[in-house]
């Protein structure tokens, strides 16, 4: 009898797919906020928005939802739409919660620039640190 054959590993994601899957989310959460929340795109001539710690409350709003769908999303179902749309997931690489090991992912990915570096086998630095890798699906 002969064993079943083994699984293959899926190959990482590129970089451009994972930032146009990032600019898709991004997009999303623009139109969520400002098509659903009360913040106006337009300003009148002179007018300053609305500020918290020196930043826009749009900017933190539009923030506040990109985290809340990653961590919900990729929590429960492995991708974010922008993934699901560029066929990618997220996996867990090490053992542990992997609820928590996403709210340390979106953290991170929240800063932007630990996505864009990388390490020699192209997983991202925010994968490496929550100990989760993004794949092809």
């Amino acid at each position: 009898m002969t064993s079943p054959p083994r699984a293959l590993s899926p190959q990482g994601a590129s970089l451009g797919r994972r930032f146009a899957a990032w600019a898709i989310d991004w997009v999303m959460c623009l139109f969520i906020v400002f098509g659903l929340l009360p913040y106006d795109i337009v300003l009148e001539p002179g007018a300053e928005p609305p500020l918290f710690l020196g930043v826009p409350q749009s900017s933190w709003a539009l923030m506040g939802v990109f985290a809340a769908l990653n961590i919900v999303l990729v929590s429960l179902t492995g991708s974010t739409v922008g993934h699901r749309l560029l066929g990618l997931q997220v996996w867990q690489v090490r053992p542990g919660s992997f609820p928590l090991q996403v709210v340390v992912r979106t953290a991170l990915l929240c800063l932007f620039v630990p996505a864009i570096i990388t390490r020699a086998d192209g997983r991202a630095w925010h994968d490496s640190v929550a100990g989760t890798r993004i794949v092809r699906a």
